[in-house]
This record gives C-alpha cells, sequence and structure tokens, in this order.
C-alpha cells in the first residue's frame, strides 16, 4: 500500500465517554372514585359520610343537599362530577326521586341508605350506621396514616 492510500483509510474511532441515553417513563396513577353523599340540608348525615371517607385514598367524597336552603346545594355539575351518588333516605325525604325530576338527563347510579333524619353530624350512632350501610359498597372507612405517625381516634372531629 502507497502512503497515499494509507492516509484515505482512517480506523473508526471509539469514544471512552459512556452513551447516555434518556428514557420517558409515563406513569398512569388510576383515579380516585369520586363519590356523592345527598341528604337534605348538608348539615348532618351527608357531612358524616364526607367526614367518614374524606381521608380514604380511594375516593374522592363530596356532599350536598337537595333542599335550596342546604349548606351546599346539589347542582348538574356536582352530579355529573359523581361516579356514584348516595342518598340518605328515599323513604322519608324522596332524595332520589328530586333528583330524578331536577336532572333527569344525568343518569348516575344512585343508592339509597335509608339512613333517617335523626342524629348531629359526627354521632356515633350516625356513623355506626352509616358504616354499616355503606360497607357492602365502599368497604370501610380507609384511613391515609403517613409512616411514622400514630393515628389517634379520639382526636378526630
Amino acid at each position: 500500500m502507497s502512503r497515499s492510500s494509507r492516509s484515505m483509510f482512517k480506523p473508526p474511532q471509539f469514544s471512552t465517554r459512556p452513551l447516555v441515553q434518556s428514557h420517558v417513563v409515563t406513569v398512569e396513577l388510576s383515579p380516585r372514585e369520586r363519590i356523592l353523599f345527598i341528604c337534605t340540608a348538608n348539615i348532618d348525615r351527608s357531612r358524616t359520610a364526607e367526614d367518614m371517607y374524606r381521608d380514604d385514598a380511594r375516593y374522592e367524597v363530596r356532599s350536598a343537599g337537595v333542599a335550596p336552603f342546604a349548606n351546599v346545594v346539589l347542582t348538574r355539575d356536582l352530579l355529573l362530577w359523581a361516579d356514584r351518588v348516595f342518598v340518605m333516605n328515599e323513604r322519608e325525604d324522596q332524595h332520589r326521586t328530586l333528583i330524578r325530576i331536577r336532572f333527569p338527563d344525568v343518569d348516575r347510579p344512585i343508592v339509597d341508605l335509608d339512613v333517617e333524619d335523626r342524629w348531629h353530624r359526627g354521632d356515633p350512632e350516625l356513623i355506626a350506621r352509616l358504616a354499616r350501610r355503606l360497607r357492602p359498597h365502599l368497604g370501610a372507612p380507609a384511613r391515609d396514616r403517613k409512616p411514622g405517625r400514630a393515628h389517634n381516634r379520639g382526636s378526630e372531629g
């Protein structure tokens, strides 16, 4: 081989730098199921149910009332937000009927818990009754606990 032909041939150059590749990892978080609790005035029953499941990582919960004077009045948007709806008492308060009359175009699964309006918010008997009625549908309320932190049930409101 002549000198001129040798200069034309150059062996491949190899880098000693590590090869860096970037990867994009997409993590799909499953959205929490949206639960709506409804009573008449959104003061005692539906608020107690909301309180019970508020810290449950499986659900996003809200509450409302069907009466025009309710703390949070049920709206079409709120009903559309929900995946499932729980009413406190169809027999005495016609919660399901009122929802169907006011929002005939909104089709959401509605479960009647048959809980009468006779307890104040947070009453232990109301909590026990709601827990029994909701357990078959939502399971027992699960509290998110931070590691290393004691969970004191007595300090809950």
